[in-house]
């Protein structure tokens, strides 16, 4: 069973969402290394390679919400062993890929597909595998 690992959320103005999930959530927000234009957010106790340290416990982020693309909305991202076999059983079962599959960083290999309703979905492949 696949399980959901991510969530995004996209913003029109940064220090204004940064506030409002701090300020309400407690969330710790943190911008992505290098030059991905990515904001991570951190939601739940991690450890040094910041993974969730509570079971059943993600984090996600935040990115800035462009007139191109796809994500206007809050997009869910599932964890799958390979995101060329997820496409392709999207798109057997009606769906359509949107995007990707692309690599990131050494993190691994995201897509963006859409289900059978119209929404929008992540698929997250880890290049290290998750125990």
């Amino acid at each position: 069973m696949d399980r959901v690992c991510h969530f995004e959320i996209p913003y029109d103005d940064k220090a204004r969402v940064d506030k409002f999930y701090q300020d309400v959530f407690g969330w710790q927000i943190m911008p992505a290394p290098g030059e991905m234009p990515y904001n991570f957010a951190i939601t739940t106790e991690v450890d040094e390679t910041f993974q969730p340290t509570r079971a059943g416990g993600i984090n996600g982020g935040l990115y800035q919400r462009g007139d191109e693309g796809p994500s206007k909305t809050p997009v869910i991202v599932i964890e799958v062993e390979s995101c060329e076999q997820r496409i392709a059983d999207v798109e057997a079962a009606g769906g359509s890929n949107i995007m990707g599959p692309m690599q990131v960083g050494d993190m691994g290999i995201y897509a963006q597909v859409k289900d059978t309703e119209g929404n929008i979905i992540g698929l997250w492949q880890p290049l290290q595998p998750q125990g």
